[in-house]
């Protein structure tokens, strides 16, 4: 079973040492995708989506596509923009 996370847009759907796949949801409000900040430096690997897009702040949102990898250090403001369906990542944190 996923594991909801109170207040955030997501699924947790597996989890380890290494890493976490999530969920998002094309059903959840807009206003649930803010811009925010990590505690920690991540790389993302997308597994599915059609339409989500990613932005890093002053900067122009791009589409995720299945197989796309990318880094987001803890520093840098970011979001997600909603898409159709759902979008699933996965999420190595500490990445050097």
């Amino acid at each position: 079973m996923a594991e909801i996370i109170s207040g955030k847009p997501y699924k947790v759907i597996h989890k380890n040492s290494k890493f976490e796949t999530r969920v998002f949801s094309s059903d959840v409000d807009d206003s649930e995708f803010v811009w925010h900040r990590d505690t920690e430096d991540r790389e993302l690997e997308i597994l599915e989506g059609n339409g989500w897009q990613f932005q890093f702040d002053k900067c122009l949102p791009w589409l995720l596509e299945k197989g796309m990898i990318f880094d987001i250090q803890h520093t840098e403001y970011h979001r997600l923009i909603k898409g159709q369906g759902q979008l699933k990542v996965r999420i190595y944190r500490n990445v050097k």
